[in-house]
């Protein structure tokens, strides 16, 4: 008997699948405006998702990948107070245990401090960063930041003496000693289009050519910031003075020859920065052994990856020493990045309650339009609670019709973004070239954020169910059948 009763109520269970199935078809076009609602809702929800994640991790990825790195070995105290007496020493057998382990690929040594730096009459407080001219390249990459165009006096009236528009002249006075390590960025300045760049660019880029250098180790040279060297007024084979306090107090004091100016992103560090060969920069602080830091390459720099390696390297090397995360050097970018995905996730509710109303509009008007068609059925003997159970499956199938049909939708969309990023254009393209990033938007692959969307968008469908479950309960059959 038990048996029985379980096979009447899963036959009856699978008998309103199929009714539910056969009335979703019997008027396609209402079916297909409410599918469609729910299509759009999910594909636009993963589109927009994928894009501001995808720029995120863009963002992250060059500030980590061209400055800090994803792991660095510190003095505990550095972090808190970066003076060359929280310097270390970086022995072989440190640099044995670092590369014995599988994901680190090589390291790369740093020791920064602080100087006074001086030509002539004109003095500025600097950040000295000691690199090693060639490691550096798995970073930083400071080659890129080389000045390779200068808008000197004599270039930019050489430039005056060319075929070139008067608008286009006057505004050469507006950049005046400005240096640039992109052509991208120097066409930007000067306001010319694409259009007339293949003819005005080359002229430009010959005259402004500037012939610029790079540091070597074991020499007494030095890279410095393109604003520092102006406001130093110094150029390339001038003698750069460096008077700072050195390891345990001693007097560091030294003379090099700038090699090369550098434009960096920022203002603040173009205006300061001074770069020496690492082996040199310790010799001038009197810590001929020592480093601030050293940068970990690794192999993979998935989070899991991450925090593996500093677990395991932690207990291996020795007190005061110890590993900071990618993390908690940049936590004012992490800051303002989880400021701006708060904005994101507000843009995504405004376009998630545009959607509910979207898709319980068209659940309204399916319920209307059918509302003599369920006093019908209650009339000739359906229960009101099977005719519920019927509207719920058809529901159900618009909701997962909708779904299935919006992550096909988006699928190839966001892959295809991953290989082929959108690229931006006009003054965009100035502000990430000046910071060392490509002007791309690219998408984030399939993660987690499609179960959320897809949740999301779920449970709107089914908050819609309730009104027309609510119509059915309280319908007075008289009245629908007047509808």
């Amino acid at each position: 008997m038990v048996n029985y009763v379980c096979l009447s109520d899963q036959s009856k269970t699978m008998k309103n699948y199929r009714i539910a199935w056969r009335n979703l078809w019997r008027n396609k076009r209402r079916t297909l405006i409410t599918v469609g609602s729910v299509f759009f809702a999910l594909f636009f929800a993963l589109i927009l998702r994928s894009l501001q994640l995808g720029s995120y991790d863009h963002m992250f990825k060059n500030v980590i990948e061209s400055y800090t790195g994803y792991i660095q070995v510190q003095n505990e105290e550095f972090k808190d107070n970066s003076v060359v007496d929280n310097a270390f020493e970086f022995t072989p057998e440190i640099q044995k245990t670092l590369m014995a382990n599988k994901n680190i690929s090589d390291i790369i040594p740093r020791f920064e401090s602080f100087a006074l730096a001086s030509s002539g009459a004109l003095t500025k407080g600097v950040l000295v960063l000691g690199i090693d001219p060639e490691k550096e390249a798995l970073l930083s990459n400071i080659k890129e930041r080389l000045v390779c165009y200068k808008l000197t006096a004599s270039v930019i009236d050489t430039l005056k003496r060319k075929n070139f528009s008067q608008e286009f002249i006057s505004g050469l006075e507006l950049f005046r000693g400005e240096g640039y390590s992109s052509e991208i960025i120097l066409q930007s300045d000067l306001g010319i289009s694409d259009r007339d760049a293949t003819s005005v660019m080359p002229v430009i880029k010959k005259t402004a050519y500037f012939a610029n250098g790079y540091i070597s180790a074991g020499k007494q040279e030095a890279l410095v910031g393109d604003k520092l060297a102006k406001f130093l007024k110094v150029d390339i084979g001038d003698t750069l003075i460096l008077l700072g306090q050195g390891f345990h107090g001693t007097t560091a004091a030294g003379k090099f020859v700038i090699a090369g100016i550098v434009r960096m992103p920022t203002s603040d560090i173009d205006n300061k920065i001074v770069y020496l060969p690492v082996d040199v920069c310790r010799e001038f602080y009197n810590a001929s052994d020592m480093m601030t830091s050293v940068v970990l390459s690794v192999k993979d720099n998935s989070d899991k990856a991450i925090k593996s390696t500093i677990r395991t390297l932690g207990q291996k090397i020795p007190l005061p020493l110890r590993l900071i995360g990618w993390r908690e050097m940049n936590e004012l970018l992490i800051s303002q990045m989880d400021a701006d995905d708060k904005s994101g996730r507000i843009l995504i509710g405004v376009l998630y309650l545009i959607i509910t109303f979207g898709i319980f509009g068209t659940v309204l008007m399916m319920t209307i339009e059918r509302k003599r068609e369920f006093g019908v059925l209650v009339a000739i003997g359906m229960q009101k609670s099977k005719l519920a159970a019927v509207i719920s499956v058809e529901m159900f199938y618009i909701g997962l019709l909708g779904i299935i049909s919006g992550i096909a939708a988006a699928l190839p969309v966001i892959i295809y973004g991953q290989y082929h990023p959108m690229r931006l254009s006009g003054e965009y393209v100035k502000i990430y070239e000046s910071y060392g990033m490509e002007p791309i938007m690219p998408f984030m692959p399939v993660d987690n954020y499609f179960i959320w969307q897809s949740g999301i968008v779920s449970l709107i469908v089914v908050v819609s169910i309730f009104y027309p479950l609510r119509k059915i309960y309280k319908m007075k059959v008289v009245n629908s059948l007047r509808a």
